[in-house]
């Protein structure tokens, strides 16, 4: 318990050093859904007996979800997940850990009944985990005003400084790059690896770091709050990944991702989703069903 609390402390610091958060668009009213009997019956008994559940998460990863403090949350993954709380007559509670792995680790333990995330999706991770997948993402570059290193493609991060959330899938990629600029002779690309967006994001707003390869969607977020300090770049690329979905996180197997599943499939045929996505300035990222391990990467 004591770990929890540090990391859970440890997190809401780090959020705490990070730059102020853009509000929503707050003309966007989400309704308040009702009990769908027939979900929350196929909900295991032990949540329906406790009448709530844990959702986990790494820290602020806007305009997704925006760590209040450890155990409240905003944005558009707890709106969306409020919303299926309702649907199922049940309270969502939150709680903050310490990186990616964390939450994985803990989800499989049975610490945390799911991570509203959303957490990308890859062949590799769904050996030990279902997703429940909800939206689409793109991963590029923050950068400082003007692109200073010229970062176009991700063959440009050679002889860079990138900064990466740890245990992420750009973290992957950009590893993999790494390994190809060595092989072709090229300029060593640094990877720095940090627990949280925010603490990456400020590597490049302080020049640690010459970029921070990430989720086009939060990282928009990040450079609207900059005050013209940041830019995007490599948009539009590939940037070493296809189709990338990313969704809710549980246990492999658990009865809990079906329900998941048809709860957001409400929402997006009763109209909250859109409502959701649009609040947050996400309508790029909707996808027109969510689906369980998407990914074919």
């Amino acid at each position: 318990m004591k770990l929890r609390i540090a990391a859970c402390a440890a997190a809401f610091v780090t959020l705490a050093a990070a730059p102020a958060f853009a509000q929503a668009d707050a003309s966007v009213k989400i309704a308040k859904q009702s009990v769908n009997e027939q979900l929350r019956a196929r909900l295991p008994e032990a949540i329906r007996s406790a009448g709530k559940m844990t959702a986990v998460n790494s820290g602020s990863f806007p305009p997704y979800e925006i760590v209040q403090s450890p155990t409240e949350v905003t944005g558009a993954s707890a709106d969306l997940g409020d919303a299926v709380g309702e649907l199922l007559g049940i309270k969502i509670e939150h709680a903050t850990v310490n990186g990616l792995s964390s939450i994985l680790t803990g989800i499989k333990a049975g610490r945390y009944q799911f991570a509203m995330g959303p957490v990308g999706d890859f062949k590799s991770r769904q050996e030990a985990n279902d997703f429940v997948d909800w939206v689409r993402e793109y991963v590029v570059f923050a950068v400082q005003k003007g692109n200073p290193g010229g970062i176009n493609s991700l063959d440009d991060a050679c002889g860079k400084r990138i900064a990466v959330q740890s245990a992420g899938s750009a973290e992957k990629v950009i590893k993999a790059q790494a390994e190809k600029c060595a092989a072709d002779g090229k300029p060593a690309l640094t990877v720095q690896s940090y627990p949280d967006q925010p603490t990456s994001i400020l590597a490049v707003r302080s020049k640690r770091a010459d970029a921070f390869f990430s989720s086009q969607a939060p990282l928009t977020y990040f450079v609207q709050q900059s005050n013209g300090e940041l830019e995007l770049a490599a948009v539009g690329k590939s940037n070493g990944f296809s189709d990338l979905f990313q969704g809710a996180v549980v246990p492999k197997g658990a009865e809990l991702g079906g329900v998941l599943k048809d709860a957001i499939k409400v929402l997006v045929d009763n109209g909250t989703y859109a409502a959701v996505m649009k609040k947050w300035g996400l309508e790029n990222n909707k996808i027109e069903a969510p689906g369980i391990n998407l990914s074919q990467n």
